[in-house]
């Protein structure tokens, strides 16, 4: 059965999402799964988090013949007022795993699979038009990607060209329990150093806060600031700071993703 999976930065429950999901069902089959994910406002960084999170997950950790959309739009790449609400293009791309993805390219929406591309397109999707092409534009190209009608791609684009890397060591999603899952990565020289046990010096913005250095998320005692490998990143983790019982990201002020974090050994 393919299954579809949005990524959008729609508030979960705003009207916007209804009818998104609405005019996407309406041109989908009927046996195709769709589910739906919301990410803060402009948030490039977050929807490419989550996007890699889902697309390269191992075949027991997702769905077959799964196709990813994601849009966030903040249209940040041309600063002047743009004609008929022009917006970033829409691409299609095949992960080396199979997993297919329609994205627009903005920002860091496409950077954390950026290594992990087999082949990436841009579209015939008409860049102007609409403030609403989620909902007016992208559900056929959708539609016909789910058919296996790939009609609707123009020329293969260079990755490395096209797609900028992700952001290093920053926030890069914060979950619902206010872990803040940043960009470090295991087997990276910043964190391979760290020796569980130890305690670090944590700076986000003007916040400062001592952490330990852990494995895992109960490995230190309730009320204490951790540093550890998540479970996020499938085989090269990402590192996490969390409170154990409470909120990582309310300790730190609320950071927006994106923003650098700073460790250092105390």
């Amino acid at each position: 059965m393919p299954n579809l999976h949005l990524i959008c930065d729609y508030a979960p429950g705003d009207m916007a999402w209804a009818e998104v999901f609405n005019a996407f069902a309406a041109r989908l089959p009927d046996t195709m799964r769709i589910h739906i994910s919301s990410v803060g406002s402009f948030d490039t960084v977050a929807t490419g988090f989550m996007l890699a999170q889902l697309a390269l997950a191992t075949t027991e950790l997702r769905p077959e013949n799964l196709l990813i959309f994601a849009n966030c739009a903040p249209r940040k790449d041309i600063k002047l007022a743009r004609p008929n609400n022009e917006g970033e293009g829409l691409l299609f791309g095949t992960a080396k795993n199979g997993t297919q993805i329609l994205a627009v390219n903005s920002g860091f929406s496409l950077s954390f699979v950026r290594d992990h591309l087999q082949e990436l397109w841009s579209t015939d999707v008409k860049e102007e038009g609409s403030q609403f092409r989620s909902r007016d534009y992208f559900p056929r190209v959708a539609a016909l990607a789910a058919k296996a009608d790939f009609s609707f791609i123009n020329h293969r684009l260079d990755v490395a060209t096209v797609v900028p890397e992700p952001p290093e060591g920053c926030i890069g999603y914060v979950d619902s329990f206010g872990n803040i899952k940043t960009t470090f990565r295991s087997g990276e020289d910043s964190v391979e150093r760290l020796k569980a046990g130890s305690r670090l010096k944590v700076r986000i913005g003007s916040f400062i806060r001592a952490a330990t250095v852990a494995t895992g998320s109960f490995n230190v005692m309730e009320g204490d600031l951790a540093f550890a490998p998540g479970s996020s990143g499938h085989d090269k983790r990402f590192w996490e700071l969390f409170k154990r019982g409470g909120s990582a990201w309310h300790e730190f002020g609320q950071p927006a993703t994106g923003r650098k974090v700073h460790i250092e050994l105390a």
